[in-house]
């Protein structure tokens, strides 16, 4: 393999079979500081709330509040949504590090959609309190703060460990070893520095060395699923194994197959 494009070196990678995913200590602890970055903002955002009920605690509902104070109450929510979604990509940024199990429902569940959890915890008390104050207007906007920040703290595409250990097992079925390379802002992981596909001139650097959990740890545009794999790439290592099309389906429904099966265990 050869490539002109600059290569730089994840640390990770490793021949062992994966039955189950661990993340490695370095992983724990990368998901631990996201953790506490997201556990601060979130809390910024709670405290960004208490504001705005504050002010709007003080209010007589057959009064209606001056324009001043009503566009510096719309701003204190725009700074509880702005605290609310950072706080969300950090806590999403941390589950790619240190994903759940699906076997534990309730667990995976809340892990991965935490984030709308707080939305409604950060937004929904003013909600109320607005509109019985009688500030509809204010009410709507952090109705629509409310719905816009859940969405957007969502995670529509969660990491599980059995998706990592799944995809890890495909690899190394293929190549041998759990080392891939992907770009920063590419949405496949690719079995092959020299993939025709990233040969483009706007690709100038290539991650190498990481696992299949390294590439989704290090850009959220890969989404945690079968498909995330560079098809070309795939089929280039399956003609390397000499695998025919119904081989290489095999190898993929085995590996999928896995998934369930550790669910259902």
């Amino acid at each position: 393999m050869a490539t002109d494009k600059k290569v730089t070196k994840v640390s990770g990678g490793g021949n062992a079979p994966r039955q189950t995913f661990v993340p490695t200590a370095e992983a724990k602890g990368k998901a631990s500081q996201h953790r506490l970055y997201a556990a601060i903002l979130w809390v910024l955002a709670v405290v960004a709330q208490i504001g705005a009920m504050i002010i709007l605690f003080k209010k007589d509902p057959e009064v209606a509040l001056s324009t001043g104070t009503r566009i510096a109450l719309i701003a204190i929510l725009l700074v509880d949504l702005v605290f609310l979604i950072a706080g969300s990509w950090f806590w999403k940024k941390a589950n790619r590090f240190d994903p759940a199990s699906k076997k534990e429902t309730l667990k995976f569940f809340f892990q991965n959609q935490l984030g709308v959890v707080v939305a409604v915890i950060a937004f929904l008390p003013v909600v109320i309190l607005a509109f019985i104050k009688k500030e509809f207007l204010v009410g709507a906007i952090a109705a629509l703060f409310m719905i816009g920040g859940g969405l957007a703290s969502a995670d529509w595409s969660p990491p599980s460990q059995e998706e990592y250990a799944a995809q890890s097992t495909l690899v190394q079925d293929l190549m041998g070893t759990d080392n891939v390379f992907w770009t920063k802002s590419g949405s496949k992981y690719h079995l092959y520095d020299d993939c025709q596909y990233l040969k483009s001139d706007r690709t100038t650097e290539i991650f190498e060395g990481g696992t299949v959990a390294d590439a989704y740890a290090n850009n959220s545009k890969i989404k945690p699923e079968m498909s995330s794999l560079c098809s070309a790439c795939e089929k280039r290592a399956a003609k390397a194994k000499g695998w025919t099309n119904e081989q290489l389906q095999e190898a993929k429904d085995k590996a999928v197959n896995a998934i369930q099966k550790t669910v259902e265990e």
